[in-house]
């Protein structure tokens, strides 16, 4: 089955009592068992619910797994996979990830006891440099937020497998319409679902998908016990969201293509970054890995132009977080989705103040175009 036919009939797409074609939402928090002790399919809507079942064997079937997970947000599904790790372990995370999943980091769960050594994960030699005798995982995006840095995954996990030693690969930015990393040779593929997945900025959902049945025990076990599920109305939501992926991506791609090549062109610009820019360093690896570049970008004003008066003058492009969605959405990393990183941290990560991050909608390019135009005029 190709991958546009599987968004639509993939994983669990109708409802076997009925033979309905959209999966019901089942909002019934408890299930009727006809006997003690008879292991019932449903019991208890944390453990388990038709709905969000449907959703995690979608996700699985998108990204060739085996088992998927569906959690109230990407950052909860960040969350228990970190937590298949106990105090005393050490992980490998990319020097350019997501502000949340810094936080959670720095300010969450080296209090319980985990290490982390921050490394350029497109430098293989540094990567494995940092592995130490307690490694237990390397934690990664490819491309990164905010900077769109493209990291090989075939050879990272090739390094991590030789080490004993798991990958875990934040997809967001990619799709799996874009880019299978369990088929390049990662173990755990993370998700905010609440960007491409879902697609229409009406949903905040997290998940998670691996090929390994130990991991994918194990993941079960923490997402029952931890309990930070997706409810049914919230999967019904994604699912439905994500069986428009195709479409919307290839008119996402189009249109970042035409916004970088204004921006690269932009006498006020310094700056851009994209994994489609031929000249750029990740390019030979994201055209090996990756079936299209997506559709975010970030650019960096000329020194003396001021980002916020940029953002703030755009009457079409959104000033908002989040990404990923229908409409284009454009952010400040320093003070926005990165702020949580201490400055000095932030700058030594390439993240500048007059940084700016766009996400390309799905908009007739001739109106963004004209939006970017006036509000470069503001400056």
């Amino acid at each position: 089955m190709k991958f546009n036919t599987k968004l639509i009939h993939g994983g669990i797409s109708e409802d076997s009592t009925t033979g309905a074609v959209s999966i019901p939402i089942y909002r019934s928090s408890t299930f009727h068992q006809h006997k003690v002790g008879g292991a019932p399919k449903w019991e208890y809507a944390r453990t388990g619910n038709p709905t969000r079942a449907a959703l995690e064997q979608l996700i699985a079937d998108l990204e060739q797994g085996t088992a998927g997970f569906a959690f109230s947000s990407g950052s909860a599904a960040i969350h228990v996979v970190f937590s298949l790790f106990s105090a005393g372990d050490h992980i490998v995370v990319g020097n350019d990830v997501y502000g949340g999943t810094f936080r959670l980091i720095n300010q969450v769960l080296k209090r319980f006891g985990l290490t982390f050594t921050v490394v350029d994960t497109r430098d293989l030699a540094a990567t494995s440099a940092a592995i130490q005798s307690n490694t237990k995982a390397i934690y990664l995006e490819t491309p990164t937020n905010p900077l769109l840095r493209i990291s090989d995954i075939q050879a990272i996990a090739r390094l991590a497998q030789k080490q004993g030693v798991r990958t875990i690969v934040d997809n967001t930015f990619a799709t799996p319409y874009n880019q299978n990393p369990l088929v390049l040779g990662a173990d755990i593929v993370v998700h905010s679902a609440t960007k491409y997945l879902g697609g229409h900025s009406d949903v905040v959902a997290g998940l998670a998908v691996t090929n390994d049945n130990q991991i994918a025990e194990q993941l079960a076990f923490l997402q029952n016990s931890i309990g930070s599920v997706l409810g049914p109305d919230d999967s019904w939501l994604l699912q439905r969201g994500i069986k428009t992926l195709g479409v919307r991506m290839r008119v996402h791609q189009e249109n970042a293509q035409i916004i970088y090549q204004y921006l690269a062109n932009n006498a006020k610009v310094a700056k851009v970054y994209y994994p489609g820019n031929p000249a750029g360093d990740g390019y030979a690896i994201a055209k090996k890995q990756m079936n299209g570049f997506g559709a975010m970008l970030s650019f960096e004003l000329r020194p003396g132009l001021d980002p916020k008066k940029f953002v703030e003058s755009l009457q079409i492009v959104d000033l908002a977080e989040s990404l990923g969605g229908v409409e284009s959405l454009i952010e400040i990393p320093a003070v926005m989705t990165h702020g949580a990183i201490p400055r000095e941290i932030r700058l030594e990560n390439g993240i500048q103040d007059e940084l700016i991050r766009l996400s390309v909608g799905l908009e007739d390019s001739a109106d963004l175009l004209a939006d970017l135009q006036q509000a470069f005029a503001q400056i």
